[in-house]
């Protein structure tokens, strides 16, 4: 399923569509909407959201951040999930068994999303775990970047058994540095050799099994003085040296670490420049309408492909799968620990 969408992916202010936003979402330049946790009260509230949106452009691309542990938007009605780190703590003594458990996670994860109404969750987390970053951290499957590939790859097989995309975050890596790029732009000073080494690894061996990739804004000075997210060196390394072809989401054009690109209109062309297919603007409607006006008649080059060719699952019979209650007691117990 492909379609012709705006570049621009937005925010909303609650759980419930308001007037303007309606105006708003009919604009040719928006491409798609992200929930946060202001607009999720329950799984079937959401459910009901994605419906109302899609009254009013039913081809726009609703995504969310469902990560587990403290990046879960929606928890009323779907499974709690544990941090990634959390699964990855079993890998080197139990690897086969930690793997399929990521597997069955991603699908788990998919399952109910798709549920929900909605395309795409920010997953998984490739990003490998130095001991520096408190924004990543426990988000991070490990600190083995051989073991972030193996249970990452497990994950995007779950999410595609699911009929849901996997997006990978935060490309080349947010893991190697301490500052947090919601409240400022971290450099990430490590040489080029050391980051193919390390960061890169998980994002090299699954680069032709993603749906779309999510670059930091991060500067990484031995490569490139641009954040990643606007850097045409990075960004066509994904592409030609890692063979990657999915879609290329920006990360939320309103966080600190992006502002060096300069305004908001700014931002958005020189994250296009580099090779981003989608821009986030999120918090910040100022912020969004003015990209919004500077993306006036663009579309995004790339579309993303939806996998779903069946009708969406129901939540409420996803207890009726076996496979579903099994994985579902076993992530709930790892959470509550």
């Amino acid at each position: 399923m492909t379609q012709t969408l705006g570049p621009v992916m937005l925010d909303l202010e609650g759980p419930r569509l308001t007037r303007d936003e309606r105006e708003l979402l009919a604009r040719p330049e928006v491409g798609g909407v992200i929930l946060f946790a202001r607009n999720t009260e329950s799984a079937d509230q959401v459910r009901a959201l994605c419906s109302e949106i899609r009254r009013v452009r039913p081809e726009l691309l609703l995504a969310i951040d469902q990560e587990g542990g403290r990046v879960q938007r929606l928890r009323d009605g779907v499974t709690r999930l544990p941090a990634m780190g959390r699964l990855g703590r079993d890998f080197p003594a139990l690897p086969e068994v930690t793997v399929r458990l990521c597997q069955d996670t991603g699908w788990l994860l998919g399952m109910e999303m798709a549920a929900c109404g909605l395309d795409l969750s920010f997953a998984p987390v490739l990003d490998v775990d130095c001991g520096l970053s408190t924004v990543i951290g426990d988000r991070s499957f490990s600190a083995d970047p051989q073991a972030v590939a193996a249970m990452g790859g497990a994950f995007v097989d779950g999410l595609h058994e699911a009929g849901m995309v996997a997006v990978a975050k935060h490309f080349p890596g947010h893991g190697g540095v301490a500052a947090d790029s919601h409240h400022a732009l971290p450099v990430d000073e490590r040489p080029l050799d050391e980051l193919r080494r390390h960061d890169l690894v998980p994002f090299a061996a699954l680069a032709s099994r993603l749906d779309a990739v999510m670059p930091a804004h991060v500067v990484y000075s031995a490569f490139d003085p641009r954040p990643a997210g606007f850097s045409r060196a990075w960004l066509g390394m994904l592409r030609e040296s890692l063979g990657f072809k999915g879609v290329i989401f920006s990360d939320d054009l309103s966080m600190a670490g992006a502002h060096t690109a300069g305004s908001p209109a700014e931002r958005a062309q020189a994250a296009l420049a580099a090779g981003c297919d989608m821009l986030l603007v999120c918090n910040d409607r100022a912020a969004a309408l003015e990209v919004l006006a500077a993306c006036q008649g663009q579309v995004a080059r790339r579309a993303l492909k939806l996998r779903y060719g069946r009708a969406r699952p129901d939540l409420a019979a996803l207890g009726a799968l076996s496979r579903w209650r099994r994985v579902h007691a076993r992530l709930e117990a790892l959470a509550s620990h």
